[in-house]
């Protein structure tokens, strides 16, 4: 499997098109990132999109680290994004499927289902720092990726912008554990109201916190 090293030497990195330009300037034109979001939630899936950007074309204004920007800007890039990217897709796990392989492998399976579902297809990835040993791919894994790669960075807006509104409505479905709020992460608030009504079907219920209740867990199943 080809790969690189990129060799430019910069003591702070910032976001920019250094790994593209690295990966075109080795014959590739089709360079997907590739980002997950909700890695760390007690509660929905884990998200992973893949975009390929067009590198002659400039990017939405503020594209970033999709942590480092308010929804509001993350709703607006990834909106133009959708519109002008060569190809995104993106690739979900479900909590019950995560219970079962674990979140890394659930992960990586997230990642790998976005990246069979782009058209046209990536001919390299860069990835948020995973390397995936299950695709063919050339591929590179990128240490905070999202906040130096504009390809993983988008990805990382596109699977983040996703991911909040599904879990937005689910909170019409279980109005009692405030998902609109934290999206599934474990706050305060969401550890007490299972303490308080127990799981239902989108908990995972292999994490810490989840089970450890009280309430049965079934009551919403």
């Amino acid at each position: 499997m080809n790969d690189f090293s990129l060799t430019a030497g910069r003591a702070v990195w910032s976001i920019g098109c250094d790994f593209e330009e690295q990966a075109r300037s080795e014959g590739y034109r089709l360079i997907a990132g590739v980002d997950e979001v909700g890695r760390g939630c007690i509660a929905g899936p884990v998200v992973a999109a893949a975009c390929i950007l067009d590198l002659t074309r400039s990017f939405p204004d503020g594209l970033d680290d999709s942590k480092k920007l308010t929804s509001e800007k993350r709703d607006e890039i990834a909106a133009k994004l959708r519109e002008h990217a060569v190809a995104f897709a993106i690739g979900q796990i479900e909590a019950e499927e995560i219970d079962r392989i674990n979140i890394l492998e659930a992960t990586k399976k997230a990642m790998l289902a976005a990246i069979d579902a782009l058209t046209p297809q990536a001919d390299y990835l860069l990835i948020d720092a995973l390397r995936l040993k299950l695709s063919p791919l050339p591929q590179k894994a990128v240490i905070k990726g999202d906040a130096i790669s504009v390809s993983i960075a988008a990805a990382s807006i596109l699977a983040k912008t996703y991911r909040d509104e599904l879990m937005t409505n689910y909170a019409t479905e279980f109005p009692q554990y405030g998902f609109a709020e934290h999206k599934g992460y474990g706050c305060r608030s969401h550890y007490d109201a299972v303490r308080e009504y127990g799981p239902c079907r989108i908990h995972r219920m292999s994490f810490k916190g989840v089970c450890e209740t009280e309430v049965a867990a079934a009551s919403l199943f």
